[in-house]
C-alpha cells in the first residue's frame, strides 16, 4: 500500500523534461530529456496554495553534469488563470477548493552537452499550465503537459514611438510530465 502523494515533502516526484529544438551557444538545436527528482514545498500561510520546488540532487561523482539544475522556482494552485472570479468552492458547494490548474514557474542553470563541443544550452525560463486533480486513492495528480518560454517582443504603445510596452508570447518548447515515487 503506497502513500498517496501530496505537494509536501513527503512524496518525492519524477519530473521528465523533453526539450524540442533548443537552441545551443553553438548555433545548434537540440532534443533533450532530463529528469529530475524533486519535491514540492508549500508555503504555509496561502491561498490557493503555493510554493515551490526543492530539487533532490543525488551527489554521485557525476555531479549533475549534463543535468537540469532549477535555480528557481514557483507553483501555484489555479482556478483558469484565463477566467479569475470567485470560485465554487467559496459558496460552501465543495469541501475544499477545487484547483483544476498548477502554474508553474522553472529556471535552470547553463546546462553542458555532452561531446567535445563543450556546447551549452543558455539558463531557461520555462513556464506550464499543469491540470491538476485529487485522487481518493492516488492523492495529487499532475497531468503531462506543454512547456513553454515566454519570447519577449517590445511594441509601441503611442503613434509617435514614445512610449513602449512589453508583451510576451508563450511559444511550446517541449513538454513535462510528472510521477510521484
Amino acid at each position: 500500500l503506497s502513500a498517496k502523494s501530496t505537494l509536501t515533502d513527503e512524496t518525492a516526484w519524477k519530473l521528465r523534461i523533453l526539450l524540442n529544438g533548443v537552441p545551443t551557444t553553438g548555433g545548434r538545436k537540440v532534443d533533450q530529456i532530463f529528469s529530475v527528482n524533486a519535491h514540492f514545498i508549500e508555503e504555509e500561510g496561502y491561498e490557493p496554495p503555493q510554493g515551490f520546488i526543492k530539487q533532490i540532487v543525488s551527489d554521485e561523482s557525476g555531479e549533475n553534469k549534463g543535468g537540469l539544475k532549477i535555480t528557481k522556482s514557483r507553483w501555484i494552485l489555479s482556478e483558469d488563470p484565463n477566467e479569475r472570479k470567485d470560485g465554487l468552492w467559496v459558496w460552501g458547494l465543495f469541501k475544499e477548493p477545487l484547483y483544476p490548474f498548477m502554474l508553474l514557474q522553472l529556471e535552470s542553470e547553463e546546462i553542458e552537452l555532452p561531446g567535445e563541443e563543450k556546447d551549452t544550452i543558455q539558463p531557461l525560463k520555462l513556464y506550464a499550465q499543469i491540470n491538476h486533480s485529487r485522487d481518493e486513492e492516488l492523492g495529487v495528480v499532475l497531468k503531462t503537459t506543454i512547456l513553454n518560454v515566454r519570447e519577449l517582443e517590445t511594441m509601441k504603445a503611442d503613434p509617435f514611438g514614445a512610449a513602449t510596452v512589453e508583451v510576451y508570447e508563450e511559444k511550446g518548447i517541449g513538454q513535462i510530465s510528472f510521477q510521484s515515487q
